[in-house]
């Protein structure tokens, strides 16, 4: 069965989440989103563990479902084209803050579990440790190779994924508090470590620089603190929808069963660059190796990004393929791009219309995103929306990077364009890089990775997607 899972998110009971992050509403957005398989998020929290065993049941396998009669009050809350079937997976997040050779260690992880009574286990372990009471994702003093520790000895068949692995601040790579190789942050229980979650600044292909992460399964999560910030990265599976089967597919990290990533541009990210958000400076690695880490206004240390951290950390050049891995692709979401080509805010009332006219006619997000024909979108419309959707599915995108925090800017059209443009025209018109009121073109690698067969090489294509690996199911 081809399912899209988002593995990781967060409930309204974590810092700087939306009051509406229940249940409910997070089985609404899934659906609209064309997600199957969703995180619960959390659930050391008391609160939300609680709403979890009220509001869910045991489905297949160690997921769980939402009850029957909670579903048939809230069924016609969703568009009928959207309707699937979502299953819930127990995970929560944890922030490890600890000192360890000499330095202090800001790694953010997530932990799965197979069932109520495994995780019921472990929060009372936790317990016993720190506070798991005053924030979805509770702040521990604890070792990351303890926490592992504790969750193999509450289940065997739990599974601990490092999060975020590159941001500067709070993860295993990250430049600020992290290591240089999971080994090192995870010892003797390395070896229990299977997959990685990448984080919004980077993808796959960055990733793929480094040989040592070779090994891992690398997912994608939207670490979303709103309902409809679901699946804005996700991951492609063709496997029996159940914990064990996701368990094996990402232990194995065959792309026969876990077939892909969906990512954010990881130039959208908050950490690609590096900078100081304070002092408007957004470097590129090399533009900050000129000031030595310096920031020029200030005079402090600039936050270095992901893409630094990659560049500092790799032994291949830009544009490697790595054999066989599993496929990617970057979207951006529906009502980002509504909120470019409508030019209005991404929340407002006529984004959110024709968001509702384009999931009720057409279907599901990722549908539109990835597979319904552009002549089908064109029908809906909404000026220049079936024409930016097949510009992002060639990656023909402009962006003004994310740093320090900040989050990048992604579009699909000049201001020249918009005047020029045509629903026949696409005026894209070379795959040479270029500058744009502080936006450049994006250049894109092949996403695909190089079969066996073919020899080792690199190389970089330019504005040119493979053809696709997988047709979801939606």
């Amino acid at each position: 069965m081809k399912f899209i899972a988002d593995l990781h998110i967060h409930s309204k009971y974590s810092r700087a989440t939306a009051k509406n992050s229940d249940i409910e509403n997070i089985y609404k957005a899934a659906q609209i989103k064309g997600i199957q398989l969703v995180g619960t998020g959390d659930f050391t929290h008391p609160d939300w563990f609680l709403e979890i065993q009220e509001k869910l049941e045991p489905a297949d396998n160690g997921l769980f479902k939402l009850k029957k009669e909670i579903e048939d009050t809230i069924k016609d809350d969703i568009p009928g084209p959207c309707r699937d079937d979502v299953r819930f997976i127990l995970v929560t997040e944890i922030s490890n803050i600890y000192k360890k050779e000499g330095r202090t260690r800001k790694n953010h992880n997530l932990v799965f579990m197979p069932g109520i009574e495994e995780a019921a286990e472990f929060r009372r372990r936790l317990d016993k440790i720190g506070n798991i009471n005053s924030d979805g994702r509770p702040i521990l003093g604890l070792d990351a190779r303890d926490l592992l520790e504790i969750s193999l000895e509450v289940a065997d068949k739990s599974f601990l994924v490092p999060a975020h692995i590159w941001t500067p601040w709070f993860s295993v790579l990250g430049s600020k508090s992290g290591f240089d190789s999971i080994e090192e942050c995870f010892g003797d229980l390395s070896s229990h470590i299977f997959a990685l979650e990448t984080g919004l600044s980077s993808d796959p292909a960055m990733n793929w620089r480094v040989s040592s992460l070779d090994k891992y399964a690398l997912i994608s999560n939207s670490d979303a603190h709103s309902p409809m910030k679901l699946g804005r990265e996700a991951n492609l599976f063709d496997t029996d929808l159940d914990y064990y089967s996701v368990l094996n597919a990402l232990k194995e990290n065959n792309n026969k069963t876990f077939t892909g990533t969906i990512e954010f541009y990881p130039e959208e990210g908050k950490y690609h660059y590096d900078g100081h958000r304070k002092c408007n400076i957004c470097f590129k690695p090399e533009e900050t190796k000129k000031y030595n880490g310096v920031c020029p206004v200030c005079e402090k240390p600039l936050t270095i990004g992901v893409l630094n951290r990659v560049y500092e950390l790799s032994d291949r050049e830009e544009g490697y393929l790595l054999e066989d891995a599993p496929s990617y692709e970057s979207l951006i979401p529906i009502d980002e791009i509504l909120s470019e080509v409508l030019k209005v805010g991404p929340k407002t009332k006529k984004v959110m219309a024709a968001h509702e006219k384009i999931v009720t006619t057409l279907g599901s997000e990722f549908s539109v995103l990835k597979d319904v024909p552009i002549e089908d979108i064109e029908k809906i419309g909404v000026p220049l929306f079936a024409e930016a959707i097949s510009r992002m599915r060639k990656d023909r995108v402009l962006f003004s990077p994310g740093y320090d925090g900040e989050y990048g800017k992604v579009k699909l059209f000049t201001e020249e364009e918009r005047k020029k443009l045509t629903p026949q025209k696409t005026l894209f018109k070379n795959s040479q890089q270029k500058e744009n009121n502080g936006f450049t073109e994006k250049k894109v690698i092949k996403k695909k990775a190089k079969p066996k067969t073919e020899k080792p090489e690199i190389k970089i294509k330019t504005l040119k997607r493979p053809k696709k690996k997988n047709n979801q199911k939606q």
